[in-house]
């Protein structure tokens, strides 16, 4: 008997130490694999998230079932959406007084949502900052007037055009700006005094990296493959009071922001994966601060970048300084050939998507909430590495 209990007990230990064994090398082989991807979208997420997606994949908490499976009226997918808007609604401090969308189309759609519901006078002051305000406005132009208020196209929208004291139309319906400029790099960091009129934001390259108050906004919204989950879904924030009936003659029912608030976002079928990840990135944040310690953590790791960047002698980052962006950092060589370089062979370390938009060049470095420290330390390390090997050949 003795001896029985002696084997069971060793054959049960040796079980146990080989699935911790191979879980370790699991965990091991998955952060080997792993790289750092700076893109600016779709863009890197929590690696944390991913596992939990992972290990929730074929069967999601008991249901058998996939969340990509499962019936969007169901009460387990209702029980998700819930909980992904509770969790926004604390972590942002969203007041009862608006409503939390989550919608399909991403930034695109909304440029056409916005005018078609908001544009009630068929007039609209933008901001062009950006490809994306430019967008945005010629969008609205199908509408109705658009005035530009302020524009940044002179210097390649290298910086953020003073707007403390705009030419607000009194008939606009609204002032239109794109926050953080993806591929630009540049951010406001004071909003514009609209006047009274409703301030309305694309907040998608750097919703939820810090605080911000809500109540500033009429509306504001945010494609998630940047900062909060995967492409396909956008988060609309509206204020109840400009979520009305009387959208646009022709305004097509899905472009309806009344008959999605209705619903709860539930008027059709929603991206119900992308709600599912964006939920469990919103825990995320919430398990390491809130949006005051993901601003210090970002804050933290642009320091280390710009810092490199402006004692760089073959590096030159390309945003006014007061202006920059603590999401998405271009920068360039001078040269199209070294830049070139640089981006191949620092996807050889590991380090992708560096290569900057066509309309700046260069590269870009987009440091989401979800790129670790240590990615961007590699980056410097790197950068460092190739300036000693190439710095002469600018300088010639």
């Amino acid at each position: 008997i003795l001896y029985r209990q002696i084997k069971v007990f060793y054959l049960t230990y040796f079980i146990f130490a080989h699935i911790i064994i191979e879980t370790i090398f699991s965990i091991m082989r998955v952060a080997m694999n792993r790289i750092y991807n700076f893109s600016a979208g779709p863009a890197q997420l929590p690696l944390e998230v991913l596992k939990e997606a992972q290990e929730e994949m074929l069967d999601y908490r008991g249901t058998g079932m996939s969340v990509m499976e499962m019936s969007h009226r169901g009460k387990d997918f209702g029980k998700i959406i819930a909980e992904a808007e509770a969790e926004l609604r604390s972590l942002a401090d969203i007041p009862k007084e608006y409503k939390v969308l989550f919608l399909q189309g991403g930034g695109n759609t909304q440029f056409a949502m916005v005018p078609m519901n908001l544009m009630k006078n068929r007039e609209a002051d933008y901001i062009l900052t950006g490809v994306w305000a430019k967008k945005a406005a010629k969008e609205a132009g199908i509408f109705g007037k658009v005035n530009i208020l302020a524009s940044s196209e002179d210097k390649t929208f290298s910086y953020i055009p003073d707007c403390s004291d705009l030419p607000v139309s009194s008939r606009a319906d609204y002032v239109y700006i794109c926050e953080n400029n993806t591929i630009y790099g540049t951010k406001f960091h004071a909003l514009p005094d609209t006047k009274g009129k409703p301030l309305v934001a694309d907040m998608s390259s750097c919703f939820l990296s810090e605080p911000f108050d809500v109540k500033k906004y009429g509306l504001l919204f945010a494609g998630a493959q940047k900062n909060i989950g995967p492409a396909g879904t956008v988060v609309v924030i509206a204020r109840e009071d400009l979520i009305r009936e009387d959208a646009l003659p022709g305004t097509p029912t899905m472009l309806k922001y009344s008959v999605h608030a209705k619903e709860n976002s539930m008027f059709n079928t929603p991206p119900c994966y992308g709600i599912y990840i964006c939920g469990k990135v919103f825990k995320w944040i919430r398990s390491r601060g809130g949006l005051a310690a993901m601003k210090q953590v970002n804050e933290e790791k642009a320091k280390i970048l710009y810092e490199y960047l402006d004692a760089s002698r073959l590096f030159t980052p390309t945003v006014a300084k007061r202006d920059r962006s603590l999401m998405n950092v271009p920068f360039v060589t001078g040269s199209e050939q070294l830049d070139a370089q640089f981006v191949a062979e620092a996807k050889e370390e590991g380090l992708l998507n560096l290569k900057g938009h066509r309309t700046v060049g260069g590269m870009r470095a987009s440091i989401y909430n979800a790129m670790p420290k240590e990615g961007v330390e590699k980056l410097v390390r790197f950068m460092e590495k190739f300036e000693k090997e190439h710095g002469k050949q600018r300088d010639v």
